[in-house]
């Protein structure tokens, strides 16, 4: 039993926070949890959850037009902003006290307010200081608005779900992932969205192929893509809100989400008051055991500027416990993770893009496929799917599989788990589908793709 108050103390109650601090008391540690803000983080709070929440009532209005197709003859009813928030706000407040539950069910304790980094094994929160054996940092991403003029009257992804009145004018700012499922989701809700983006092409990082076709279908959904195109300043007016744009225009606007990236939250962390070292972005260094320069200290999730998705948090959480409390030698694998977009429609991608496999294996062979989904030929709907596979030619191993279309993000799942087997081509090949669905089509794929 050391001197210390606790053996850990873990700075954050989100999802790499709590499965760090909840491992490790199972391996007999003294735990306690500092949160200031609420349980569970952002993807429980302003992320992952209440996203998907509102992607499923986005979906309603296309669907009520598709099922004319099918013989359902009654009209679209109306929606109801209100409704949607408030139900969404009592789900996550169950969800809160769920990860309450967790820790108090291994004796972690739970203090209520922000943390401050005092020395090496040193917290203080308020008034009372606690002193740790070790101190882990998982205070996750903050969105950040850049500075222009009128940059207070927009908000974020923080904010934009609780909105007083739904706004039938959406600008939203921004090309990554979350500035596109915004605007699928406000779009599907019935508001006009126009998007704006200062690059070319919105989702940087994505294979080229999924970026086009997913631009042109969103455009045909409903939304207004505006690329090489930013803000210069927003006012507000009897009619609401106008931006200034940077080819001259003004358009007018209810409301304006800025999704435009997201900074370590670090702020009044007492980080000055330790040797931690810093990346270039700003997010806190780290060696492959989550070990700051500050020998106790440690950090992992968005706040390391790795990949910021929950389960990587969460894989993180679990390999920094067991190795730290548990004697166990235990390391994130950090490559053929699947990712989703949930846009509308959907992305799924795991592995390599085209443009990443050229530069690391000698040959590759592409597979692609477009198709009209099943269900849209008695809908009537004008969208299109997309598949695409990456064979390293050497190995005949596949690494790379991007898609657009429905249930994307399911799909893609369970490839990822074939790809991180190391599954061929030819295993592809012999696996037999299951018929009529849109995933066979990725055992199917026979012909390679000679060019555009």
């Amino acid at each position: 039993m050391s001197n210390y108050d606790y053996d850990l103390f873990v700075i954050g109650a989100g999802s790499g926070g709590v499965r760090a601090a909840r491992m490790a008391a199972g391996f007999g540690a003294r735990v306690a949890v500092a949160e200031d803000r609420y349980m569970g983080g952002t993807c429980v709070n302003v992320g992952c959850v209440p996203k998907k929440l509102y992607v499923y009532a986005s979906e309603y209005g296309k669907g009520f037009k598709d099922a004319q197709g099918f013989g359902w003859e009654a009209t679209q009813p109306g929606f109801d902003w209100s409704t949607l928030r408030d139900n969404k706000k009592t789900e996550i407040s169950r969800l809160n006290a769920i990860y309450r539950n967790l820790l108090s069910g291994v004796e972690a304790e739970l203090i209520d307010g922000r943390a401050t980094i005092v020395g090496p094994n040193t917290v203080a929160v308020g008034d009372q200081q606690y002193t740790a054996g070790k101190i882990l940092i998982a205070t996750g991403g903050w969105p950040h608005i850049p500075d222009f003029p009128g940059r207070e009257l927009a908000v974020t992804s923080n904010e934009i779900f609780d909105l007083e009145t739904f706004p039938e004018r959406l600008v939203v700012v921004g090309g990554g992932y979350i500035a596109v499922e915004f605007a699928g989701i406000f779009n599907g809700l019935g508001a006009r969205v126009t998007q704006l983006y200062r690059g070319p092409l919105f989702l940087r990082g994505f294979d080229a192929d999924i970026r086009d076709h997913a631009a042109r279908e969103i455009a045909k959904s409903g939304v207004d893509l505006r690329f090489n195109t930013n803000v210069t300043a927003i006012t507000s007016s009897a009619n609401g809100l106008e931006l200034q744009l940077t080819d001259g225009s003004v358009i007018g606007a209810d409301a304006v989400l800025y999704a435009t990236g997201r900074k370590a939250n670090l702020t009044g962390l007492g980080l000055e008051n330790v040797s931690v070292q810093f990346n270039d972005n700003g997010t806190i260094a780290v060696d492959a055991n989550f070990r700051t320069s500050e020998a106790s200290i440690y950090a992992l999730g968005d706040v390391t500027g790795g990949m910021e998705l929950t389960p990587v948090a969460l894989a993180e959480g679990m390999a920094f416990a067991r190795r730290e409390f548990g004697q166990l030698e235990a390391a994130p694998e950090y490559d053929f993770i699947p990712t989703a977009v949930f846009s509308q429609p959907n992305i799924g991608t795991v592995g390599f893009t085209e443009e990443q496999a050229r530069e690391k294996f000698a040959d590759i062979t592409l597979y692609k496929s477009s198709f009209r989904p099943m269900k849209h030929t008695l809908s009537g709907r004008d969208e299109r799917s997309f598949m695409k596979m990456i064979v390293d030619s050497a190995t005949d191993r596949v690494v790379g599989v991007h898609m657009v279309g429905p249930d994307a993000g399911e799909i893609m799942q369970g490839i990822a788990i074939a790809m991180k087997a190391g599954a061929t081509k030819a295993v592809f090949d012999s696996t037999i589908g299951i018929h009529p669905t849109a995933a066979e089509e990725f055992v199917t794929m026979r012909e390679p793709w000679l060019g555009d």
